[in-house]
């Protein structure tokens, strides 16, 4: 079956479509600490030569790129589909969670490409999300998605990442990247109100990732102990995670409970602004590090919390993502390629 296509609209450097079928692609995904690359051929076959290098042991994306390429025998690659976790504006990157700065079309000529594309990561993740399937989601809660109607991409991790993908008239579901996770942080209760008048008087504007991210959940356990009146441990967020999860600190849990409400409710903002009753897709490395947690925290009643649009909310299904590196699909799916699945 021919999968969905995507309109894509970030900078591709020089494009040529005489490339093969069956030729290798390059594929990314950067952060701030690793940079994963792989190789797809086309249709059907599955992401293959999966290698993470860290980022601080090269200089820009090229040299990284080129010693990928050298470990896995140096592939005739002509074509990349490169996510990096960082805006995309023009033809020089600066990355702003590492020390890369890179032009698009050097990096293109440095590599020998016939053409680079450029995505921001949570692009590529809504890139993915019309090829994810099956044990790819896990469903929390109720509701069923419309077909063809957009949907929202939303997911902590170092930040908050936010994304969406609409179809548009000709067919093509066209990803849209934005910067969600720096609209102002929205309580719904006079708990989260308190948490919120600790948080001002460090950021005079707290965004929705000051609460609902790694970070996030540190801060939320510093003003909580604050309001409890206890002393705040140095914790960083695997420590409040593994903490709350095995009910060793009634701060830590509340932290960790808290986070996945607000959660929900950004999710939900998400939503009704989008009209997204395709679904809402939910990734992050925070969330997909709770298990079975997340399915009963209080993230999906939180989520329905809209008042009188209740029911409409209960008809929106929301999906954590449990495929493994969905972006690398993503960036398959914006070289119009969709991977198959490695053998079980």
């Amino acid at each position: 079956m021919q999968p969905d296509t995507l309109a894509a609209h970030t900078p591709m450097a020089h494009m040529n479509p005489t490339t093969t079928a069956n030729a290798p692609r390059l594929l990314g995904d950067i952060g701030g600490t690793n940079a994963r690359f792989a190789l797809v051929q086309g249709d059907g076959t599955p992401i293959t030569h999966e290698v993470t290098l860290p980022t601080g042991q090269y200089p820009d994306l090229a040299a990284a790129a080129h010693a990928y390429l050298q470990q896995v025998g140096q592939p005739a690659v002509r074509e990349a589909c490169i996510a990096i976790a960082n805006p995309i504006d023009g033809d020089v990157l600066k990355m702003t969670n590492n020390h890369w700065q890179f032009s698009i079309e050097a990096t293109r000529q440095q590599l020998g490409l016939d053409s680079l594309l450029m995505l921001n990561d949570w692009e590529a993740m809504a890139m993915a999300a019309p090829a994810l399937q099956g044990a790819d989601l896990e469903q929390i809660g109720s509701g069923e998605a419309v077909p063809n109607a957009p949907k929202g991409l939303i997911g902590p991790g170092t930040g908050l990442g936010v994304s969406s993908l609409v179809r548009s008239r000709r067919g093509d579901w066209v990803p849209i990247a934005g910067e969600g996770g720096h609209v102002s942080l929205s309580p719904t209760c006079a708990r989260e109100a308190d948490i919120l008048r600790v948080l001002w008087r460090s950021h005079p504007h707290v965004s929705a990732e000051r609460a609902i991210s790694g970070m996030g959940l540190e801060n939320l356990y510093r003003a909580i102990c604050e309001l409890n009146g206890t002393e705040a441990e140095p914790l960083v967020a695997a420590q409040v995670t593994e903490r709350a999860l095995k009910a060793q600190d009634v701060a830590c849990e509340e932290a960790l409970e808290r986070m996945c409400r607000l959660l929900g409710n950004a999710a939900a903002n998400l939503a009704v602004t989008l009209g997204a009753r395709g679904g809402i897709y939910i990734g992050g490395g925070v969330i997909s590090r709770l298990g079975d947690y997340f399915a009963q925290s209080g993230f999906r009643a939180a989520f329905e919390a809209k008042g009188r649009f209740e029911n409409y909310m209960k008809r929106i299904p929301t999906y954590v993502i449990r495929a493994e590196q969905p972006a690398l699909i993503g960036c398959a799916m914006g070289l119009g390629i969709q991977p198959g699945r490695r053998p079980a």
